[in-house]
């Protein structure tokens, strides 16, 4: 067997885009089946999403970041909005020296006309989802009061760098897949 076979054994590249929703959910539940059967101990995931629903990516965090494989995270463009929490799963993370991120409060519309109390149970959800996600940044990253402010009120952009700062990345370094190793989309 080659030095580079032995290195890389138990080791698989992965790319997962688009928006965090229920197919996402499914797309890497399959992934992951699939991982197991191959006996996959490290999986290296590059994600590329700009958000969706924050109770599928709470599952999704949920998931990979309690799995007996080690899941190692990678930025190479943008992750926003709830994709950042997906992001955080990893037992690892990097990003590259371009790559942002961006982090927001939980937000929705109501329809046109809608009655006092469905905008309370919007209301009520929205809150309930900032503080799940908010739970999941302060494990993981060390946010100053500056930056909590923002987020409070605004959207709160991230460089790869800043997120170095701040622990939201372990270091700047690109995702990059060694020669002849299988790369697959989630």
């Amino acid at each position: 067997m080659s030095q580079d076979s032995t290195t890389y054994e138990g080791h698989a590249w992965f790319t997962l885009s688009g928006d965090v929703n229920s197919d996402m959910v499914r797309r890497v539940f399959d992934a992951v089946a699939d991982m197991t059967e191959d006996r996959i101990s490290t999986a290296h995931i590059l994600i590329q999403s700009n958000g969706g629903y924050v109770s599928d990516g709470i599952c999704l965090y949920n998931y990979l970041s309690k799995l007996p494989i080690k899941i190692i995270t990678y930025n190479a463009g943008a992750v926003a909005s709830i994709a950042v929490i997906l992001f955080l799963a990893g037992g690892e993370r990097y990003a590259s020296d371009t790559a942002r991120f961006m982090v927001h409060k939980s937000h929705a519309s109501a329809p046109h006309g809608a009655r006092p109390d469905a905008l309370r149970i919007i209301v009520e959800g929205l809150q309930a989802d900032d503080a799940r996600t908010e739970q999941i940044l302060r494990d993981h990253v060390e946010f100053s009061d500056e930056h909590w402010h923002i987020h409070e009120y605004s959207d709160l952009h991230l460089t790869a760098a800043e997120g170095l700062k701040v622990g939201m990345v372990n270091a700047v370094k690109d995702f990059v897949p060694p020669r002849g190793q299988r790369v697959t989309n989630i």
